[in-house]
Parts: C-alpha cells; structure tokens; sequence
C-alpha cells in the first residue's frame, strides 16, 4: 500500500472513529466488544483500502466487515449458559430513564438473530433506507423488508413478555409484604 494511501486510511479513521464505534456498539451489547469488533473491521479493511474505488462507500463497506465479524463470533461462539432454579434480578445502574431505556432496548435485542439485529439496528439506529440497508447487508429489499418486520414482532413479544412479568413480581411482592 502506498504511503498516500496509508495517511488517507489514517485521516479517514480519524474523521469517522466515533460514528464508526457507535454502529459496533449497537451490533454488540458490551462496549469492550464494540472496540475490539471496530478495530478487527479496521484491521481488515486497511488490507483492502486501496481495492475500494470509491471512498464515499468506506462506512457501508466497514460495516459490512463489522456484520460479517460480528457473525463469525457469533458461530464461534462457547455456550457459557447455566440452568439455574432462581434467576438474578435485573438491575439498571443508571437511575435515569434514557439510560434505562437504552439498557432495556439492548437487552432485549440480544433475543434476535444476528442477521435480524443487523437490520433492525442499521435501518431504525443507523437510519438507514431500506434500498442502503439492502446493499450494506448484501440481500434484496423485500428480505429486509420481511426481516424488519418478524425482528419488530419479535421484540413486540418480548418486551410484552417481559412487562407481564414485571407485574407479577409486583404483585407476588405486595402479597408476600400484606402476609
């Protein structure tokens, strides 16, 4: 690679750093994850910087080498899950509602497929059209159309089941304090 070419893949990680960290954040809940995730993407595209013609495309390109990371990790992944009788109860640090909210949103996208994170993160978070989120995942619109809406549903579920829930703990809570 050309020295040129190196100062320009410098300047340009310069310029994008934060947005580029932001977009692995919301493909990986823990941000250690996210800077590891963003700095193998970075790793890889500056092998092939010179082969991408047109630099505009450099931020679908790098998350397209984010998403594809991201899965690999995924598969390769060791289930670290143990059955337990009892489970811990959820507890969010920050005491504020934005954050809580965040906490909640990223816990509950946990429940979806890679391929379904993926979209739901670039097309509600990155903001992204469905024809630009078609291209950064490689796959036609109507699949991330039909994509978006089971990963919605989904959610819908989860965020319904998990609401039920909070209720009856509230209420076997209030019987075990009136008993």
């Amino acid at each position: 690679m050309a020295q040129g070419e190196v100062l320009e893949f410098e300047e340009y990680v310069r310029s994008r750093q934060e947005a580029l960290l932001r977009s692995a954040r919301r493909l990986v809940p823990d941000p250690v994850d996210a800077q590891d995730l963003l700095q193998t993407a970075l790793v890889r595209t500056y092998g092939r910087w010179e082969t991408i013609e047109d630099k505009r495309l450099a931020d679908a390109y790098l998350r397209r080498v984010m998403i594809n990371t991201r899965t690999e990790w995924w598969r390769a992944r060791k289930l670290e899950e143990v059955p337990t009788e009892q489970l811990p109860e959820a507890c969010v640090d920050d005491s504020t509602e934005q954050h809580a909210d965040r906490a909640l949103l990223m816990d509950v996208l946990k429940v979806l497929a890679p391929k379904q994170r993926s979209v739901v993160v670039l097309r509600h978070w990155e903001q992204m059209s469905t024809d630009e989120t078609a291209a950064a995942l490689g796959m036609s619109a109507g699949t991330v159309k039909s994509t978006l809406h089971r990963a919605l549903a989904r959610l819908r579920e989860e965020l319904e089941a998990r609401e039920r829930d909070a209720r009856a703990l509230e209420r076997e809570e209030r019987e075990r304090c009136a008993a």
